[in-house]
């Protein structure tokens, strides 16, 4: 599996035994339910338009091409015929889809903000995870907007493909495992992989705590300044200072991701996508403490 510029810095196997049928092309030449989802998924994954997502509608069994309000008539349109191609549906989405920037609780660097996703560590050296987007373009983060209680000092990034980064603890602030719940503190107790129809909420700096379900597994977002795939697709609303926040399970304490972008606002309602925790620890090496 792989891996959003800050406009203004406030601050992720769908598609086993004996030989089946199911799996492969009938003697007909007729296509399987399996290989018409991976043949739609390798036409789609083709898709560079800003302002689109893609993924399995677990609703419907059928691969969605969704598009925003920023999208035009004519890319709609040769967007449409490839969704046709790739027996597809094609859905719009209000607003706008985009790198959303600000466990939960706000951090600056470069004038803007993000929120922290989750404090980790490797043997006796702390550090906390956030979006990629975040990251990319900051070095050192604060705990406070006139940057004067220094957090730490990036050691890693990724972004686009991927939407993550690790900032090390370089300062004296406590950094419990812990999630921010506006007010209040969850204790983290683990990390987990999310699946469709799981009860779930997220905590951002913004918008504080929301809740909603996962609605998709493995979606890929095309956004302004790049594509990331493998993310985790929510019900749940959000707005630009949310980004790197963590998704999380309120009732047990277990984190699933941190929170990439999305569409729509908190008035009206949204969508947005999380890059799943799992591959985070897993790409640097670390563990939640």
């Amino acid at each position: 599996m792989r891996r959003l510029p800050l406009p203004l810095l406030l601050l992720a196997a769908l598609l086993l035994g004996l030989p089946a049928p199911a799996h492969a092309a009938t003697d007909h030449g007729e296509s399987t339910p399996d290989h018409d989802a991976g043949r739609a998924a390798a036409t789609l994954a083709e898709i560079r338009t800003a302002g689109t997502a893609w993924g399995l509608d677990p609703a419907t069994g059928r691969m969605t091409l969704t598009v925003d309000d920023t999208v035009s008539a004519r890319d709609v349109a040769a967007l449409r015929a490839t969704a046709a191609r790739a027996g597809a549906l094609l859905r719009r989405e209000p607003g706008a889809l985009r790198i959303l920037i600000a466990g939960g609780q706000a951090i600056y660097a470069g004038g803007g903000r993000c929120s922290l996703g989750a404090n980790v560590r490797s043997g006796t050296t702390y550090y906390f995870v956030t979006a990629g987007h975040c990251t990319t373009v900051a070095s050192t983060w604060y705990a406070d907007g006139a940057q004067s209680t220094v957090l730490g000092t990036r050691t890693g990034s990724s972004f686009p493909g991927n939407d993550y980064g690790l900032v090390r603890y370089t300062g004296r602030i406590s950094h419990p495992s812990a999630v921010y719940t506006y007010p209040g503190l969850l204790t983290v107790n683990g990390v987990g992989n999310a699946y469709i129809g799981q009860a779930v909420c997220r905590s951002g700096a913004t918008t504080g705590v929301r809740c909603g379900t996962v609605t998709g597994l493995n979606a890929t977002v095309n956004y302004a300044q790049g594509s990331v795939s493998g993310l985790i697709r929510t019900n749940i609303c959000a707005e630009p200072g949310d980004s790197g926040g963590p998704l999380y399970v309120a009732a047990t304490g277990v984190i699933l991701g941190i929170l990439s972008g999305g569409s729509g606002n908190c008035t009206s309602g949204g969508t947005t996508y999380y890059q799943p925790i799992t591959e985070i620890l897993a790409a640097y090496g670390v563990t939640i403490p």
